[in-house]
C-alpha cells in the first residue's frame, strides 16, 4: 500500500515549504493529499501518480498567480517616501546647470535639484516633488 508514502511526501513538502518561506512546494502538499486519497480509495500506482501530477499542476497554475499578486508588496514604501510634499530649507543655492543645491529636511541635509531647472536661493523654502536616488528634487515656493 503506497499510503505511507503519501504520508512521507507530504510531510517533506510541508518542511520544504517551512524552510523556504516563498510558496515552493504548498502545490505539491496539495497533489500529495490527492495522491493519498487516491491510494486510500484503491487505485493504482499509475492513476495515484496522475491525480498527484495533474492536482499540483492545476493548483500551480491556477492558485500561485493569485497567491502571488495578494503576497507580493505593490511597492516598497520606505521613510523617504513620507517626505514627499514637504518643506525643505534651501542651504545652498540650487542650480541645475552648475550641479550644485542642498537643502535640510526632518534634521537632514540632502542634494537637491530644481525641477523646473530654475535657480532657487539659498535660505528660501521649497516643497520636495519625488526623489531620484539620494537626490530631492524640488519646486521653489
Amino acid at each position: 500500500m503506497y499510503v505511507t508514502g503519501w504520508l512521507i511526501a507530504i510531510i517533506a513538502f510541508i518542511v520544504l515549504e517551512a524552510v523556504t518561506y516563498q510558496l515552493v512546494s504548498v502545490w505539491f502538499v496539495i497533489g500529495s493529499l490527492g495522491g493519498l486519497a487516491a491510494a486510500a480509495l484503491g487505485a493504482s500506482f499509475g492513476v495515484q501518480i496522475a491525480v498527484f501530477v495533474i492536482l499540483s499542476a492545476l493548483m500551480l497554475a491556477v492558485l500561485r498567480p493569485l497567491s502571488m499578486k495578494l503576497l507580493k508588496p505593490k511597492g516598497l514604501k520606505t521613510n523617504v517616501d513620507g517626505l514627499i510634499g514637504g518643506d525643505v530649507l534651501i542651504t545652498e543655492n540650487v542650480s541645475n546647470i552648475e550641479g550644485t543645491g542642498k537643502g535640510k529636511i526632518n534634521g537632514m541635509t540632502w542634494t537637491v535639484r530644481s525641477e523646473s531647472g530654475e535657480d532657487i536661493p539659498e535660505n528660501s523654502v521649497a516643497t520636495v516633488s519625488r526623489i531620484e536616488g539620494v537626490k530631492l528634487i524640488v519646486t521653489k515656493k
